[in-house]
C-alpha cells in the first residue's frame, strides 16, 4: 500500500480537538466495526479533527491463547480495515489512528497502528516493538517486534501535528515516550487492551489500574507533551478454555503536558472522550522546566545495555 505524502501543517494548530474511543467487543468483527464506525462520525460530528481507536479494535482480543488458525485474521496494510478506516478519514476529512494485526509476509506478523490523514491513503504506520508474553497476553506467538529503524520510534507527520504512537506495552517504557519527543512529536497516543485477571484481588487490581495511568501521566510530564491512552473495556473469555478471560478495565484517558487529566473513561462502559488540547503548553513548559536542556547526555551510554553487571 502507498504512504501518502505527509500533509505537512504551516503551524502547529494553538488547539487541537481530539477524540478517544473506549469500546468493548460486540461478538463478531462486523458488529464491532459498526460500532467503531459509529463512534468515529459522531466524534467528526462533534468537531474532533483527531480520533484515536484502541488496540486491535477489529476483533476480540485473540492473544489468550496460542492458536496457529488465528493467523488467518491478519492482514496486510493495505487490507480491509485500513481501506475502511481511510475511507473514513477522506469523507470526515479528519486523522484516524486504527490498529490492525498485520501480516506483513510468510511467518512474519505485527501488531501495528495505522494513520489516515483525510485521504484514502496510508499516512503513516507503526509497528508495536515491546512485545509482552504473560499469562492471558501471549502476543510473542503472535507478533514480531518493530524495526528499530523502519520506522522505530518516529513521529508520524499529519495535518495536525507529528503523532508519537506507541502500542500498549510500550507505554511502560520512558524511553519510547522520550525518542519520539526527541523526533518532535507534539502528542504520544497509546493504543491499548489491558485488564484484569477475573480472579484477581481487588486491591491488586487497583494498584495496576493505578500504575497503568500514573506511568503515562510521567511521560506526558517529562516530556511536556499530552497523552491519549485508548483501552478496551467489557469481559473477553477464552474461547480455548485455558484460561479464565480478561475483563479489560477501561480507564481510557486524555490528559495534558503536565500529567493533569483532561478526560477519564469509566471502567465498564463504551465511551468517547472529546476534549480541546491547548498545543501551546507544551513550548511555555519547556522554558520554566528545562528537562530537555538538562539532560545529561553524556553519562547516558549506559541505558542502551541490558544491564549494568
Amino acid at each position: 500500500m502507498a504512504v501518502a505524502e505527509p500533509n505537512k501543517p504551516a503551524a502547529l494548530p494553538a488547539r487541537l480537538k481530539v477524540a478517544a474511543i473506549q469500546q468493548a467487543f460486540a461478538g463478531t468483527p462486523a458488529a464491532t466495526f459498526a460500532n467503531t464506525v459509529e463512534h468515529i462520525r459522531a466524534a467528526a460530528e462533534a468537531g474532533a479533527q483527531l480520533v484515536c481507536l484502541q488496540e486491535l479494535h477489529g476483533n476480540r482480543y485473540f492473544c489468550q491463547h496460542e492458536s496457529e488458525e488465528l493467523f488467518d485474521l491478519a492482514e496486510p496494510l493495505n487490507g480491509p480495515t485500513s481501506q475502511q478506516l481511510g475511507a473514513l478519514a477522506a469523507e470526515l476529512g479528519i486523522v484516524i489512528v486504527g490498529s490492525i494485526f498485520e501480516r506483513r509476509a510468510q511467518g512474519v506478523f505485527h501488531n501495528t497502528a495505522v494513520v489516515f490523514d483525510n485521504s484514502p491513503e496510508l499516512a503513516g504506520f507503526y509497528r508495536k516493538m515491546h512485545i509482552p508474553d504473560d499469562p492471558g497476553y501471549y502476543e510473542k506467538y503472535y507478533f514480531t517486534p518493530g524495526d528499530a529503524h523502519s520506522p522505530g520510534f518516529q513521529p508520524i507527520v499529519t495535518s495536525v501535528g507529528k503523532l508519537g504512537i506507541l502500542v500498549c506495552w510500550d507505554q511502560w517504557y520512558p524511553e519510547a515516550a522520550r525518542l519520539m519527543a526527541l523526533a518532535g512529536a507534539n502528542l504520544l497516543i497509546y493504543p491499548t487492551a489491558i485488564g484484569w485477571d477475573p480472579i484477581q484481588q481487588a486491591d491488586e487490581n487497583q494498584r495496576q489500574l493505578e500504575a497503568w495511568m500514573t506511568v503515562q501521566r510521567g511521560h506526558a510530564i517529562a516530556n511536556h507533551l499530552p497523552v491519549i491512552s485508548t483501552n478496551r473495556c467489557g469481559f473477553e473469555g477464552d474461547p480455548s478454555g485455558q484460561r479464565n478471560g480478561i475483563q479489560f478495565w477501561g480507564n481510557s484517558f486524555i490528559c495534558g503536558q503536565q500529567g493533569e487529566f483532561l478526560a477519564r473513561a469509566s471502567e465498564d462502559q463504551q465511551q468517547t472522550l472529546l476534549v480541546d488540547i491547548d498545543m501551546s503548553r507544551t513550548a511555555q513548559l519547556r522554558r520554566t522546566w528545562p528537562y530537555m536542556r538538562d539532560r545529561r547526555i553524556e553519562a547516558f551510554g549506559d541505558i542502551s545495555k541490558r544491564w549494568r553487571d
